[in-house]
């Protein structure tokens, strides 16, 4: 009986962290569809063929436009360097289109506060930076040849046919033209669905796995962990759990954050949280698919690389914004014990369920329900390992121009990027 109440009361607080999470999620992912809608991705290998400032620039600016789950950050970062795209631009492309992006920065300001969204936006430039002198000085030579060698092998990770998607809008015209023709409705709605299909496993997972912690894992116990009564410990060994944590959660993209904020509320740093957010592109999963991709040698390293920009960035937005005054006193955020109640939250939820249900409508009604079936995909263009449907979308990398027609090529036809 015991064990059916604990169980219970973990669901209980997850149920009430999703509803509180609702509609910001819905209007982030709606926002990003527009982004992606617009922006157009032709030419990007053209705009990353070195690691100079102005490339990874680019790379940061595009991949937060891109807006994908970490596991389609990860396969379109690889697609990238198979295309010629200089590795550590590649990489910077990888870690903004996760942590430099809207609906994260959406739901951080509303689950955790404003602060928070501010130290994303702050400190993933700074991993960026890190990673790149990170690149310089222990991913070069032969350790790199030897990861695009086994890149160009093309083995399959996962969420392979979602990176390979370029949905965004080919007429020409003004962005509000653009976005309002029935092309652009039609493109915003292919990226709201499949975004949330790529991401609806975590933010599941991420919501048990933070009413867990909440219902099971006593407060002082975190407290004693995070050593709050030691800020100089908490603030030195913060950063450096936090990306641990991460690690071991399995929990990537939004679906980390209600874990956060119970971790934020059991005492762990300022910098320690916000190494935690950023740590969704090392947790165990995607250790293993840099393997594959790259080789052991060069999944090492770059997990190693990644995890001490994270560490980093958590020191230096913590030493940021702590004379400035902007780390929160707040430990009791609502969202762990809010519950459901009629209040502007539930208003709020049906009217962005409303319109989640108007973009689901639009997208199966435009025939673009196979391209689901081809979230798993294959790297290469034209070639599907579903083994029965052939409908998803063109690869990124290609233009597309006078065409929305996102069907993949026949296998029978010859690639012609590969001609």
């Amino acid at each position: 009986m015991f064990i059916l109440e604990a169980v219970g009361h973990a669901l209980a607080i997850a149920g009430s962290m999703a509803w509180q999470i609702l509609w910001p999620l819905v209007l982030g992912f709606t926002l990003s569809g527009v982004i992606q809608a617009i922006v157009r991705k032709e030419r990007i290998v053209a705009l990353m063929h070195d690691d100079s400032p102005r490339s990874l620039s680019i790379a940061a600016g595009l991949g937060a436009a891109s807006s994908s789950c970490s596991y389609a950050a990860v396969a379109l970062a690889r697609a990238l360097i198979r295309k010629g795209a200089n590795f550590t631009a590649a990489m910077a492309f990888e870690i903004a289109s996760t942590n430099l992006v809207l609906e994260l920065g959406l739901i951080l300001a509303f689950v955790m506060g404003w602060q928070f969204t501010l130290a994303e936006f702050v400190g993933g430039p700074f991993i960026i930076v890190f990673v790149a002198f990170g690149f310089r000085m222990w991913m070069r030579g032969k350790i790199v040849d030897a990861a695009r060698n086994q890149a160009d092998k093309g083995l399959a990770g996962s969420m392979e046919g979602h990176a390979a998607m370029d949905m965004s809008v080919a007429a020409e015209g003004s962005f509000w033209k653009r976005l309002f023709c029935r092309e652009g409705i039609t493109s915003v709605s292919r990226y709201f669905v499949m975004d949330w299909a790529a991401v609806l496993r975590d933010i599941l997972l991420g919501l048990l796995i933070a009413g867990a912690f909440a219902a099971w894992v006593p407060k002082p116990w975190l407290q004693t962990i995070f050593f709050v009564n030691d800020p100089t410990l908490a603030f030195i060994l913060g950063p450096l759990i936090g990306p641990l944590i991460a690690v071991v959660s399995f929990v990537c993209s939004v679906g980390n954050v209600p874990l956060a904020a119970v971790l934020w509320n059991g005492g762990i740093s300022f910098g320690g949280v916000i190494s935690f957010i950023f740590a969704d592109l090392i947790i165990i999963p995607i250790i293993l698919i840099y393997r594959k991709y790259y080789g052991t040698k060069a999944a090492l390293r770059i997990t190693a690389i990644f995890y001490a920009a994270m560490v980093l960035a958590g020191y230096v937005v913590e030493l940021i914004f702590t004379p400035l005054h902007l780390v929160p006193s707040n430990r009791n955020l609502s969202i762990i014990d809010a519950g459901i109640s009629w209040n502007y939250t539930t208003w709020l939820n049906i009217t962005f369920i409303l319109i989640g249900l108007a973009l689901l409508g639009v997208f199966f009604r435009s025939d673009s329900g196979n391209m689901l079936k081809m979230m798993g995909g294959s790297p290469d263009p034209g070639h599907d390992h579903t083994g029965n449907d052939h409908s998803g979308g063109d690869h990124p990398l290609d233009n597309h121009p006078g065409s929305q027609d996102h069907t993949a090529r026949n296998p029978d036809q010859p690639d012609h990027d590969q001609q």
